[in-house]
């Protein structure tokens, strides 16, 4: 396959937005994060901290929270984004508050992605939005659904709740013309999750995408999903976006499986998911015509291998409906590189109370602890570019 001259490879443009101190914090960073054990100290002793109120906000604030998030309120991040959108590079503000269980904290999630929306309407940086299923609705009660399960009165209710903040969403992002993600959970509450996006699609989508549902490539029947939506879509006449990503719960999911008794949900293999993910962008590629994409993935090969269908089918480096997309704080070597290069790139950016993100913080560091290669490419890069530096 063409490597299009390797263009990851250049520290220059991937670190052009940090600054001496900024790459030194990220070394570091990084280096803690590739030692398993240190992973798992930390995590512990700031659970516990946390928990026991004790004062280490400003020190998780000026070190992990700093380099995976934006900042606590939606203006808060907007001096970085200013800044990535001068390289070309979009946000997309992510509320990275999780586990919620309570209608009045749904409620609250809901004002919240409304002004995300409202905030987003009137800057090109953040031209998408997204939210998590169970930041509308219980875990549980998605679950239940999925199952086929009869609900009770109250639980029906509950549904139309979650199917209303849902609804009141999609309107505004589709009236304000700024598109929205709906991001992909575990595979027990995934079916209700994956019908109710259906739905929004079908009603929002009438005349170009605005929403997105999200496929988990490391599960094995999402290529069959894909390719069964895209019939119905074609058949109905409306538009589908998906966001690709390889998956973050694995680990869960495969452990689930065992104590259940039923079969993973999981690739076999590393392997069978890159191959899961690449033939789910191909199949995209293909039919562009009905569905847009969203390459959510920090994989160098997969993006090499996007840039190459394009280059194949003759379409523009910037087509509006093919968004690359990793986290703020990782990859900048391959987003930063890509918007060089007048690629869509979008930043997922995490914002929130630092204690409330924390969940979020600990799965980014566990995640970077499992990818095999993704913490020592970034400490690589990093130490080239310092080197680079002090050349000067």
């Amino acid at each position: 396959m063409q490597k299009n001259n390797r263009i990851f490879d250049n520290t220059e443009i991937a670190f052009s937005l940090k600054n001496d101190s900024e790459l030194e914090r990220a070394y570091f960073l990084f280096k803690m994060i590739s030692i398993e054990p240190l992973v798992r100290i930390g995590t512990a002793a700031t659970n516990f901290a946390l928990k026991a109120s004790l004062p280490i906000e400003g020190l998780i604030r000026s070190t992990v929270f700093d380099h995976f998030c934006g900042g606590v309120t939606e203006e808060d991040c907007l001096p970085v984004i200013n800044r990535m959108f001068d390289k070309g590079v979009s946000s997309v503000l992510d509320y990275s508050v999780e586990g919620k269980e309570d209608e009045n904290e749904f409620d609250g999630a809901l004002k919240t992605i409304l002004n995300i929306i409202e905030f987003a309407k009137n800057i090109d940086a953040i031209p998408i939005a997204v939210f998590k299923p169970t930041a509308f609705g219980r875990l549980g009660l998605y679950e239940k659904i999925g199952n086929k399960e009869k609900l009770s009165e109250e639980e029906q209710k509950e549904w139309s709740r979650v199917i209303k903040r849902f609804d009141v969403v999609c309107e505004q992002a589709k009236s304000y013309d700024v598109e929205v993600l709906i991001d992909a959970e575990e595979s027990w509450m995934q079916d209700a999750a994956d019908a109710l996006v259906t739905q929004m699609m079908k009603k929002y989508n009438k005349d170009k995408t605005i929403v997105f549902n999200t496929l988990q490539m490391y599960r094995h029947d999402r290529l069959e999903f894909l390719k069964r939506e895209h019939k119905k879509a074609e058949e109905e006449g409306y538009y589908l976006g998906y966001k690709l990503v390889r998956g973050a719960y694995m680990e869960k999911e495969n452990e689930r499986a065992e104590e259940q008794g039923y079969i993973s949900p999981i690739c076999v293999s590393k392997e069978a998911t890159d191959e899961n993910f690449d033939a789910g962008l191909r199949y995209i590629i293909d039919n562009l015509k009905r569905i847009s994409l969203f390459a959510g993935t920090h994989n160098e090969e997969s993006s090499y291998l996007l840039m190459n269908l394009m280059k194949e089918k003759g379409l523009e480096n910037n087509d509006n409906r093919i968004w690359f997309g990793q986290l703020y704080g990782m990859s900048d070597h391959i987003s930063f590189n890509l918007s060089e290069k007048g690629y869509n790139v979008a930043k997922y950016m995490p914002f929130g109370p630092v204690k409330d993100v924390m969940p979020y913080l600990i799965r980014r560091a566990e995640e970077n602890t499992s990818v095999a290669g993704q913490t020592g490419r970034e400490l690589k890069l990093i130490t080239q570019e310092k080197k680079r530096r002090k050349a000067l």
